[in-house]
């Protein structure tokens, strides 16, 4: 047996290792632990599918490395339930995102001192440039995006690698980076979880609340997994961190690394904020305008103020000139399915919002709304609570259209917290509910796709539930 946290990368040649979960993190995860010279087990549990089309995964990801050496050592691929016999030969256990860290097997391997790591740690063990890591509830996508365009405006295309839960695996990229590089990284909670040597030059925790607590169970175990993005920074590294959001600005106070914050409701003496329509710095209470919102970003809404503002504390703690900062927030356009406009159509502006997938992001979406609404909420449980969104319609929302498991109980709040009864509708399908708000929205009002749900049950994922939106709002006359 190894020790029980790998050092590098080195450590895990010839070692049996057990990857579960096949989607995309899993398969980058054999990809380079094969590289490693690993002795691997590629596992998942669904019994629908088979051995031979885990090969044929990994077959197709082989054939586009036209660099990949022998294997030294060949790829057992199991589905369906894992034989005892293989279970106590594991040594290492590499988990996909999607994996609980308390399900059955991940329990005896941890009983059984098996080192459990993740895809972020895995790649990490490989790393030889600086990483950039941002975590946070809500906006990692948008502000991990715009930091790598900060970045690559800086050293270079070349030398920036955008990684993690953005959709594009660290395993993939990792071999790439060299001392000159620097890997920007969206990180979730989920693969937090199984970080130990992981350490970015600086991260940020954009916020927290509350979303998938039926993994985590309890906020304070999800504020502690977003929390671990810092666990090995120290007082020379930079956490970025929100100042009006209550557990952030708690966790300044005990942040390992130095704290920079950002506030889109005060004035800091030292760090981010806005002020009235502008964006400034200030350093000792002496204040830096740097932008108006209004005339230099293309971003709509308060959230992606903060977001903004975080990639400048980054981009500054990264020695990224502020002239090339500014000049690539200017010409930044919203994130796909992130309060994305989509058309006008006979008056009706439509917004794509389909990674609203969480209660507090789909605030940050209807506060963007300047016209009366006909809002579509709705999706797969993830065991929130819908009482602070329906609370911040503030009178915008004109028509709500609900599908998915949740339709029910958020109708209920709804009703509950006095939105009337006559205004709330339910669609058995996408396509009933797309139509249905064509037919709700008069001219110079807005539709928006802002669920508060995970896609999960209707979608396999946000993107292709936003994609149908789009396609359907392209084709309307």
């Amino acid at each position: 047996m190894k020790s029980q946290v790998f050092q590098n990368y080195q450590e895990l040649q010839d070692v049996k290792t057990l990857v579960i979960g096949s989607g995309i993190s899993g398969v980058g995860a054999v990809s380079l632990l094969s590289r490693f010279g690993a002795d691997i087990i590629f596992y998942d549990s669904n019994e629908k599918l088979t051995a031979d089309e885990l090969q044929v995964k990994l077959d197709k990801a082989f054939a586009k490395e036209a660099d990949r050496p022998a294997n030294v050592h060949p790829v057992y691929c199991l589905t369906g339930e894992l034989p005892a016999e293989v279970e106590e030969q594991v040594e290492a256990a590499v988990l996909s995102p999607g994996v609980p860290i308390d399900i059955p097997l991940v329990n005896r391997l941890r009983d059984r001192q098996v080192p459990i790591l993740g895809e972020i740690e895995l790649a990490f063990l490989a790393e030889k440039g600086r990483v950039i890591g941002i975590t946070g509830t809500n906006g990692k996508t948008t502000t991990t995006t715009l930091m790598g365009e900060i970045m690559k405006a800086h050293l270079g295309e070349e030398k920036v690698f955008v990684v993690g839960n953005i959709g594009n695996p660290y395993t993939l990229e990792v071999l790439k980076t060299k001392e000159d590089t620097v890997t920007v990284a969206e990180i979730s909670s989920f693969q937090l979880e199984t970080v130990h040597q992981f350490k970015p030059v600086v991260s940020a925790i954009l916020n927290v609340t509350p979303d998938h607590l039926n993994r985590h169970h309890t906020m304070e175990v999800y504020a502690a997994a977003k929390e671990a993005i810092t666990c090995n920074q120290g007082k020379d590294n930079i956490c970025v961190l929100n100042a009006e959001n209550s557990y952030t600005a708690d966790f300044a106070g005990r942040c390992p690394a130095r704290a920079v914050l950002f506030s889109s409701g005060r004035v800091l003496e030292n760090g981010y904020y806005l002020k009235g329509d502008k964006i400034v710095k200030a350093v000792d209470g002496k204040e830096q305008e740097l932008l108006d919102i209004h005339q230099d970003m293309n971003l709509v809404g308060i959230c992606n103020v903060e977001n903004v503002m975080a990639a400048i504390a980054m981009a500054e703690g990264m020695q990224v000139p502020m002239e090339t900062i500014l000049r690539v927030i200017k010409g930044f356009h919203a994130v796909e399915h992130r309060i994305e406009f989509v058309a006008t159509k006979s008056g009706v502006d439509y917004y794509n919002d389909s990674k609203g997938t969480n209660p507090d992001a789909a605030i940050q979406g209807i506060k963007a709304m300047s016209k009366p609404t006909v809002l579509i909420g709705g999706g797969y449980d993830k065991g929130n609570e819908y009482d602070e969104w329906i609370e911040s319609f503030g009178g915008k929302v004109k028509a709500l259209v609900l599908i998915g498991q949740t339709r029910e109980k958020i109708a209920e709040c709804a009703k509950a917290h006095g939105f009337a009864a006559d205004k709330i509708y339910f669609a058995d399908t996408y396509e009933e509910c797309l139509q249905l708000c064509t037919k709700l929205a008069d001219h110079g009002d807005a539709v928006l796709l802002s669920p508060a749900c995970a896609s999960w049950g209707m979608f396999p994922n946000y993107e292709v539930r936003g994609q149908q939106f789009k396609e359907y709002v392209n084709a309307l006359n």
